[in-house]
C-alpha cells in the first residue's frame, strides 16, 4: 500500500471529498456536487501548490481529524477553527507541514460552517463522471468519511505558497443574496414578491449541500396547482408549498416542480455555505443584464 495517503481518525459529523464537481450532466439527472466555498476550497489548493481543481476535504461544524502515512503539506481554510498537531497549535489559513503518523486535528468551526482540508497532492480517490466529489443527493463520488477511512493522496506537482496567513472573507453575520427574479414570479402575488425583496428571513437549521432553507414570511401563490417538472440550476430559489423560499447549492436536483421565485448570483453562493443557522437571509432584486 502507497504512503501516500491520510487515515481518518475522527470523520466529524459530515466530512466529504470536494473538487470542482459534474457540470454538464444535468441531462443525465446527475447535480452538479463540489465545493460549497468555491473560494476557500481554491484557497487551500494554492497554498498547498495544488491546481484548483484538486480534490478538497470539506468539513461541516466539527471538523475532523486526520493522520498522514507520509510528510504532507496542508492548509486550513474556509470556517475559521483551531488547528492542532499533535496537540501543538497549527497555522490557519497558510501552508503547514504535518509529519508522517502525526495527529492533525481540525477543530469544530468557530464562525461560519464549512472548513476545507487541502493536502500537497489533492485526495486522490476515484473519479466518477470525471469528478471526485461526493453528492449527497445522488450518491456518486465517495461516501462521506467514517472513522478509519483511508484516503490516497496524489504525487504534489506544485511549490507550497510562502505567507504567513492569506486573506479571505469572515463568516457572514447578515447573507445578502442578490436574485434576479423569474423564471416563475407571475405565480406569486405582488404582495409575496414585495415580501420577498423586503422581508427578513433567517437560515433554517434544516439546510444541507442540497439546498438553504429559510424561516420567515410564506409567500402567497397567485396560482394553484402545480407544475410539470423542469429544470433547476444552481442558486434557484424554490418555494414549495409552506411558501418558505430554499436557496439550491450545489448537491441540488436537477428538476423539480415548485415554482422558482428567483435565481441568486453565483458570486452570493460561496456566503451561503457558511451561513450558520438563525444567520439574517435578506433577498436583493437586481436588474436582469
Amino acid at each position: 500500500m502507497t504512503d501516500r495517503a491520510l487515515a481518518v481518525a475522527r470523520a466529524g459529523a459530515l466530512t466529504t471529498v470536494q473538487d470542482l464537481g459534474r457540470p454538464g450532466h444535468a441531462h443525465l439527472g446527475v447535480p452538479r456536487s463540489g465545493a460549497l466555498d468555491r473560494p476557500a476550497a481554491d484557497l487551500v489548493n494554492r497554498l498547498t501548490g495544488n491546481p484548483s481543481g484538486a480534490a478538497v476535504l470539506e468539513t461541516t461544524l466539527d471538523g475532523c481529524a486526520l493522520r498522514p502515512r507520509s510528510d504532507v503539506t496542508v492548509a486550513v481554510a474556509g470556517a475559521p477553527c483551531r488547528v492542532t498537531v499533535d496537540g501543538r497549535p497549527a497555522a490557519w489559513c497558510a501552508p503547514l507541514r504535518v509529519p508522517a503518523g502525526a495527529l492533525l486535528d481540525i477543530g469544530p468551526a468557530l464562525t461560519g460552517v464549512r472548513t476545507y482540508v487541502g493536502v500537497g497532492g489533492g485526495v486522490a480517490v476515484e473519479r466518477v463522471l470525471g469528478s471526485r466529489s461526493t453528492d449527497l443527493l445522488s450518491g456518486l463520488g465517495p461516501p462521506p468519511l467514517t472513522d478509519g477511512t483511508v484516503l490516497p493522496l496524489g504525487r504534489p506537482t506544485g511549490v507550497h505558497a510562502r505567507v504567513d496567513v492569506a486573506p479571505q472573507p469572515a463568516p457572514p453575520a447578515e447573507l445578502v443574496l442578490r436574485v434576479t427574479l423569474g423564471p416563475r414570479e407571475d405565480w406569486f402575488t405582488p404582495q409575496a414578491l414585495g415580501t420577498f425583496v423586503s422581508r427578513p428571513y433567517r437560515v433554517s437549521s434544516a439546510s444541507n449541500r442540497i439546498g438553504l432553507r429559510t424561516e420567515g414570511p410564506a409567500l402567497e401563490r397567485a396560482r394553484a396547482g402545480e407544475l410539470p417538472s423542469e429544470g433547476m440550476v444552481l442558486g434557484a430559489v424554490q418555494v414549495p408549498p409552506d411558501g418558505r423560499p430554499v436557496v439550491f447549492l450545489a448537491d441540488h436536483p436537477t428538476t423539480g416542480g415548485y415554482p422558482v421565485i428567483a435565481v441568486v448570483r453565483a458570486a452570493d453562493l460561496p456566503s451561503a455555505a457558511q451561513a450558520t443557522p438563525g444567520t439574517p437571509v435578506r433577498f436583493l432584486a437586481v436588474r436582469r443584464r
